[in-house]
């Protein structure tokens, strides 16, 4: 099978696998073109052709990326060439690669003041600005991945038991309470704007002014505007507003496996990155609190 057949063939596949994966998807998608298009100056116009000591040249080739992305362009080619294994039976070459992951930086998170202050700044009067700070609202408040909040159907939405039933990754389902502060914004959307704009009868909670589903780029450009406006230094994006979540509850006591849940982790250790989040906290303000503490001693250790 050539290259560009074989292409086509693993496109088709992940597209219509996981529209909620839309973000690792194209990913893979860009990593997946960049081996063939290696492959094709080294001559190749065969998949078949290809063997590990090949693979292993290409990845070879891109040791200027970060350990974590080579990681990342590794799991899409192993992806590729097991679809070309399971649909075609064709050999697959990937077999040994290893996938070698660098050290999980520390999520970026905002302060509960800074929470405050990016909700605080919607004028819930107008329209536009009822919808998009109900869209933010839910996101934090829930710790929904930007991709559950714009696929977030009516049927998985209580506004009356406070619940909302998240059909996650793999398509997995968590239940999720809204909290009380929450449900007045998400209800003053659903009741007052929602209506007026879903002329077109859309079973998705959060439609746009023409009665359309809302877009992750959407999403993300709401909240880039919103933090030029207010100034924030810090680079904020949707994903970063469900480390907050995640953050607050741990800051508050809550239970490292209850946050799991929260989450939709299938992996503990996924969830205990928040922990490190936790421990550097407490390295800051005992480096700039402890009195037996000499003042810049630490600042090289957090």
């Amino acid at each position: 099978m050539d290259l560009s057949k074989a292409l086509k063939e693993y496109r088709m596949e992940i597209e219509n696998r996981d529209p909620k994966a839309a973000r690792t998807v194209k990913n893979y998608i860009i990593d997946v073109t960049a081996y063939l298009e290696y492959l094709k100056e080294k001559g190749f116009d065969d998949i078949q052709k290809v063997k590990y000591r090949d693979i292993e040249s290409y990845i070879l080739s891109i040791d200027h990326y970060s350990r974590n992305t080579i990681a990342r362009k590794s799991c899409a080619i192993r992806s590729f060439h097991q679809f070309l294994n399971f649909k075609y039976d064709f050999n697959n070459p990937s077999l040994n690669l290893e996938v070698r992951r660098g050290k999980k930086a520390l999520p970026v998170y905002c302060t509960i003041e800074e929470i405050n202050q990016l909700m605080d700044s919607f004028n819930d009067e107008v329209p536009n600005e009822c919808f998009q700070h109900a869209m933010l609202e839910f996101i934090y408040a829930c710790g929904l991945r930007v991709s559950e909040c714009v696929h977030l159907t009516l049927n998985r939405v209580d506004l009356n038991t406070n619940m909302v039933r998240v059909l996650g990754k793999g398509d997995k389902e968590r239940i999720v309470p809204i909290p009380d502060e929450s449900r007045n914004i998400l209800l003053r959307y659903f009741d007052t704007v929602r209506p007026v704009w879903n002329k077109r009868g859309s079973n998705l909670f959060f439609v746009n002014h023409f009665g359309k589903h809302i877009t992750t780029e959407y999403v993300e450009s709401v909240l880039r505007y919103k933090c030029n406006e207010l100034g924030f230094t810090k680079h904020v994006t949707p994903h970063k507003l469900r480390h907050s979540f995640a953050t607050h509850l741990l800051q508050g006591d809550a239970d490292l496996r209850a946050i799991q849940e929260l989450l939709g982790h299938s992996n503990i250790e996924t969830t205990e990155i928040y922990t490190h989040v936790q421990e550097n906290r407490l390295k800051q303000s005992y480096a700039k609190f402890h009195p037996g503490n000499k003042e810049g001693d630490d600042d090289d250790e957090i």
